[in-house]
């Protein structure tokens, strides 16, 4: 069973739904002991970064979230999942994120429209089981105003290109997957996506 957690900011019901129509089977875990019981997490997320983190350190998740993930759970971060994976965003300086994966969160600047909204293909960087089956440079959804800038470029397992800038679209880390895109919003890839997370719970 998945564990889609729930910290009260995140398109829960979106995700359910998307696992639901592959026949994998969720559920909205809101405590310690729903993490520890679940073979594999999900952090969707929409907000703000501080309202996210506030939220997590209220709901008493943080440290077992924590231990499941290094103890090798398979984790599938969101959105604002993929964000709070790192130390700290421009978005609300002075708070700490979950600090997983080395590195920041920065906010788009320059001459394009904010939030990035819309749809942009996607180039692996390197062969990664969250792809499996799907060809690069295909297409998926965003809808965000920051992106995240790793410190190790090896984790960093596909990007594409918004106005001038190149970006991290998902990141990579031992059992750690993490993906700027909202899959659950991006039709058969998207699916193939959640799907291939799915068979993580089977290794």
């Amino acid at each position: 069973m998945i564990g889609i957690i729930d910290y009260g900011m995140g398109n829960l019901g979106s995700v359910k739904k998307a696992f639901e129509y592959l026949d994998i089977p969720t559920a909205i875990i809101s405590d310690a002991k729903g993490l520890k019981n679940s073979s594999a997490l999900v952090l969707p997320g929409v907000g703000a970064f501080g309202d996210a983190m506030e939220n997590l350190n209220r709901s008493g998740m943080i440290e077992t979230l924590l231990d499941e993930v290094k103890k090798g759970k398979p984790f599938l971060g969101i959105c604002l999942g993929l964000q709070l994976l790192f130390l700290e965003s421009e978005e609300d300086q002075g708070v700490k994120g979950l600090d997983l994966v080395p590195g920041l969160v920065k906010r788009f600047e320059g001459n394009m429209k904010i939030p990035h909204v819309g749809w942009n293909s996607v180039r692996w960087q390197k062969d990664s089981l969250l792809f499996k089956g799907i060809p690069s440079d295909s297409y998926f959804y965003f809808v965000h105003s920051y992106y995240v800038i790793p410190s190790m470029q090896e984790v960093i397992s596909a990007q594409t290109t918004y106005s001038d800038i190149s970006f991290t679209a998902a990141v990579e880390q031992e059992n750690t997957f993490a993906v700027q895109f909202h899959p659950e919003k991006s039709g058969e890839w998207g699916l193939a996506i959640l799907k291939n997370f799915g068979e993580l719970m089977k290794r």
